[in-house]
């Protein structure tokens, strides 16, 4: 072997060895069902280490479902030891109260990581959409269907619910962004960080005491 691709052959093995892993949580906020999917990255490869529901459908007070968001997301934090969250921004729509439950639902999971020190990157779904399958308006099963090929997983491997599918796309949407850190989504630091950059998105416990769930 020539000593120039000697010397790039050990290079390119010194990169392996040293290369650090990095693990994404990706969460789907959801007041009735809310996804999460994790991947671990080395490189430039990405593969799935788990993902799945929490399942709150049975619960009927809606406070009570936040503190089971809480933690669940602590727990699966806890479990997988992320070292980034992505999280997809709530759909804006004309429905004010799913607007209200389903921002409620996404700040405790963000404020679950931001209690562990974990930076947390939101996402609008259609950059997820448009990362993953290159259409801003693919369905949910193009999705699932394209990360199921981009990290050979196999079918048995694959969620009933599809919540978690959206979850792991927001992880690998972030994945894909690390390379290009000036197109990436929101970055929160902080509580404080969060609060700031969402203060159209953050109301007085005042006004929403005068809010009915």
């Amino acid at each position: 072997m020539a000593p120039r691709q000697l010397l790039v052959t050990n290079l390119q093995a010194i990169h392996t060895l040293t290369a650090k892993e990095k693990i994404i949580l990706g969460i789907d906020p959801g007041t009735n069902v809310m996804g999460y999917g994790v991947i671990s990255v080395v490189g430039n490869k990405a593969k799935m280490m788990g993902m799945g529901v929490i399942d709150l459908r049975k619960m009927s007070d809606p406070y009570l479902r936040l503190g089971k968001i809480y933690e669940r997301v602590t727990g699966i934090i806890e479990s997988f030891l992320p070292d980034e969250m992505a999280i997809e921004a709530p759909f804006f729509g004309k429905n004010v109260q799913s607007m209200l439950k389903l921002g409620r639902a996404q700040g405790v999971a963000i404020a679950a990581a931001i209690r562990r020190d974990i930076p947390i990157h939101e996402y609008a779904p259609l950059k997820i959409k448009m990362a993953i399958t290159g259409q801003g308006q693919a369905s949910k099963e193009q999705v699932a269907g394209m990360l199921q090929r981009l990290l050979h997983l196999d079918e048995k491997e694959m969620p009933k619910y599809m919540d978690a599918t959206d979850a792991l796309g927001a992880a690998y949407c972030h994945f894909l962004q690390m390379s290009r850190p000036e197109s990436t989504g929101k970055h929160y630091g902080s509580w404080k960080d969060f609060a700031l950059k969402n203060k159209t998105r953050v109301r007085s416990r005042a006004s929403l005491l005068n809010i009915e769930d």
